[in-house]
């Protein structure tokens, strides 16, 4: 009886390793066909187009620069409120990410009439939806009528920003689903030359 209880028990070892062994095949496959995905639930690794709306202010300083900005009869500075479009890409690259973006801004008061740029982005993914960034690109400024001299004048930008999502703002829901972050940014046309603060919404897809 003992033999036959022993025999019974090695036979359904037997019969059921190669079980055993594909089921762990399948877990294995399971998880390496797993995508790596970032802490808001988005791809790791990808492209991530969005387009954008924001308002702001900017201010240029009377000292010389390689722009070639003039100065003005109304306390030596021009100024202005504007509203702006961008449009752009990221590159998701795990806990990082690098993008680029242009501009178009219309001036709404002051003395700024149009603008438009290029810029690239690099930066950290931080939180459930967060970006921390730097900015390098160049930008074209053409103010309005009041300044004496060309109208037209360019320079490298330099900025720093961020963006937050829904559930960093505490409104609930992920980045990745919502596709809306808002987007806080200070700029500057060359080296110091301007103050540009603008707030805004991003969409991404």
């Amino acid at each position: 009886m003992r033999t036959l209880t022993l025999a019974a028990v090695a036979a359904a070892v037997v019969l059921s390793a190669p079980a055993a062994a594909q089921d762990m095949a399948a877990d294995q496959t399971t998880d390496q066909s797993m995508p790596a995905t970032a802490p808001d639930g988005t791809k790791a690794f990808g492209i991530e187009p969005y387009v954008a709306i924001r308002g702001g202010w900017e201010q240029f300083d009377s000292e010389p620069n390689d722009a070639g900005i003039p100065q003005v009869n109304r306390r030596n500075k021009l100024n202005g409120s504007l509203v702006e479009g961008i449009a752009g890409v990221n590159v998701p690259l795990g806990a990082f990410f690098i993008g680029a973006e242009g501009n178009v801004a219309k001036g709404v008061s002051g003395d700024i009439d149009w603008q438009y740029g290029a810029a690239g982005r690099a930066g950290i993914r931080a939180g459930e939806s967060g970006l921390f960034y730097g900015k390098v690109g160049y930008q074209w400024v053409n103010f309005d009528k009041r300044v004496d001299r060309s109208r037209d004048y360019n320079d490298v930008t330099y900025g720093v920003g961020f963006e937050v999502g829904p559930k960093d703002i505490g409104l609930g829901g992920i980045t990745g689903n919502s596709g809306l972050r808002l987007r806080g940014e200070v700029q500057s046309m060359g080296w110091v030359n301007s103050f540009r603060p603008t707030l805004g919404v991003v969409a991404h897809f």
